[in-house]
Formats: C-alpha cells, structure tokens, sequence
C-alpha cells in the first residue's frame, strides 16, 4: 500500500521552529517532485514548498526565506525546516507529489503557531 505519513508538527511560540518529516512507503516517490502542503481552518490547501526528484526547490513567496525542503533518498523522505514561525503558518501540514494525487494525501501533521 502506497503511503507518505507525515510527523514533526506541534505547539510553537512565534519565532520558533519546527522540522516536519514525511516518510515515504516506496522508493518511487524518489523520483518524483514532492511537495508540502498546508490547509489552515476556513482556507484552501496550498502548496508551500516543493523539490524536484534531483534536490531542486521553489517555495511559495509566504515561506521564502524561512521555510527549506530537503529530502533524503536513502530514507524516502522529505523534510520540511521551517523557521521564524509566523501565526499565519498554523495549519495541518501534509505531504503529496506535484501536482497532487488524491490517493497519496496521509493524515497530515499540526502545527500551532502561538503565544
């Protein structure tokens, strides 16, 4: 069975950090672009961040500067850094293939942004 399962989210104060993980069941996913994903309450899910199956990135302009994604083959997975937490980052997180797949969405990850 296909699966990405995220992790890494949780409570931060603004200004923190947090490193999500998104664990892939397959080596296919290795040759794919992957993305992180977010969907906060009230709002469409939009893509933040992504990588090229040969370690490229480009990031929403919201998360330029702070946010980095990075995968590790040898593990099939893809990391999402994000620094200088903002309010406007809380959200659950997820991770999927560019362009997304319905079949590939897990259960996501919280992450809080608060004081």
């Amino acid at each position: 069975q296909v699966q990405l399962v995220e992790s890494g989210g949780g409570l931060v104060q603004p200004g923190g950090s947090l490193r999500l993980s998104c664990a892939a069941s397959i080596r296919i996913f290795n040759l794919m672009t992957m993305g992180w994903y977010r969907q906060a309450p009230g709002k469409q899910r939009e893509l933040v961040a992504s990588i090229s199956a040969d370690g490229k990135p480009v990031y929403a302009d919201s998360v330029k500067g702070r946010f980095t994604i990075s995968r590790d083959k040898a593990k099939n997975t893809v990391y999402l850094q994000m620094n200088s937490l903002e309010s406007d980052d809380t959200a659950v997180y997820y991770c999927n293939t560019v362009p997304m797949r319905d079949n590939y969405w897990g259960q996501g990850t919280q992450v809080t942004v608060s004081s």
